[in-house]
């Protein structure tokens, strides 16, 4: 057995200071992650949903570092331009009842993934039986009790790590039937990943302002690997179903965060509404959102308005024959004729029915 004795005037005494200082650098983060919270950036922590120290949270992806190599470039999905006035008048909570068997399949299954996300981010209501997608006055009568920005930052999170599933897995699905049966896909594939790749920058744009610890990165981590794989098996029975599933989903996320902006609106979330914050560079960026019109209400009127069209999406898709009719939201239309597209122009909350677009 070999022995290495290290004299210690063979450390210099710089080296030494460094070491003594991680050190104490390294305790000091160990001690304040004891206590397992959800941290935002500039706001007080009180929920048991992260272990994670509060150093940094202002920018939990800092920048590139390599300023010589490394250049900014443009998205492969530009986000269309939103109008001010369609933003507050033409995206509201809407419900599309069921009319068959798949529906009501779809929508059992959205009000029981619902019940597991209440449970999982401590959602709570004024009422005994919070109001859901299909009950009459869900908006009005849904009061959410004692709601803070950390729970609902809890709640988006958790969301948007769900909702960024159920377009890939069709996206991957219908391209490896499209190469496998060496056919065309009639424009789906594209519309379905860009729709994951959208909710994928809802998440991003929310942990700009909260950073997940253990727990919740525990929730999500068994709730992706739940859902992906039902999603993954339901797509290849049923894709209708899944639309439907899908579309009922995003009514569930329009409610969400329409009640976040009336609690906003109402004073309930005063960190939010305070002059000095400040939302996230990557949503100015992604939305393309102008001067005068960033701030937190603003960025949950847009994200509202995304999820209000993943609604119309995946209910028009619900409506089709999935073999065989085109994606009618990358087709070309007349300009003076309402037809679906990427915009809110024409937006219809319980989608386009087959005999209007195909």
């Amino acid at each position: 057995m070999l022995v290495t004795r290290v004299s210690r005037s063979s450390i210099p005494r710089q080296t030494t200071l460094q070491f003594s200082k991680a050190v104490t650098s390294f305790s000091q983060s160990h001690t304040a992650s004891n206590s397992p919270c959800l941290h935002f950036a500039g706001l007080p922590c009180s929920q048991n949903f992260s272990s994670t120290s509060k150093v940094g949270l202002r920018e939990y992806f800092p920048e590139s570092k390599h300023h010589g190599n490394v250049f900014k470039t443009k998205s492969s999905w530009p986000h269309p331009h939103y109008d001010e006035v369609a933003l507050t008048k033409k995206i509201a909570f809407a419900h599309r009842k069921p009319r068959d068997l798949s529906d009501r399949i779809a929508l059992s299954m959205v009000r029981l993934l619902r019940w597991g996300t209440d449970l999982a981010t401590r959602y709570k209501h004024d009422v005994d039986f919070p109001k859901k997608v299909g009950d009459a006055n869900a908006v009005t009568e849904t009061k959410p009790y004692s709601m803070s920005e950390q729970k609902w930052l809890a709640r988006f999170i958790f969301l948007e790590s769900v909702a960024g599933v159920p377009g890939m897995v069709a996206g991957m699905l219908r391209h490896l039937h499209s190469i496998r049966r060496l056919e065309r896909d009639n424009g789906w594939i594209e519309t379905l990943i860009e729709e994951a790749y959208n909710e994928r920058m809802h998440l991003l744009t929310f942990l700009k302002m909260a950073e997940p610890g253990w727990f919740m990165k525990i929730m999500i981590l068994g709730a992706q690997g739940v859902f992906f794989n039902s999603m993954f098996l339901s797509y290849l029975i049923s894709p209708r179903t899944c639309h439907r599933f899908v579309g009922y989903l995003e009514e569930e996320a329009v409610l969400t965060y329409t009640l976040a902006i009336q609690d906003l609106e109402a004073g309930k979330l005063p960190k939010w509404s305070d002059p000095k914050f400040r939302i996230p560079d990557l949503a100015v960026d992604y939305w393309n959102i102008p001067e005068g019109q960033r701030t937190m209400q603003d960025l949950l009127l847009y994200i509202r308005a995304d999820e209000a069209k993943h609604r119309e999406v995946n209910h028009t898709l619900g409506n089709l024959n999935q073999k065989k009719d085109p994606n009618p939201f990358v087709l070309t239309y007349k300009a003076d004729v309402p037809h679906p597209g990427k915009g809110i122009e024409y937006i219809k909350p319980s989608g386009w029915e087959r005999d209007e677009v195909i």
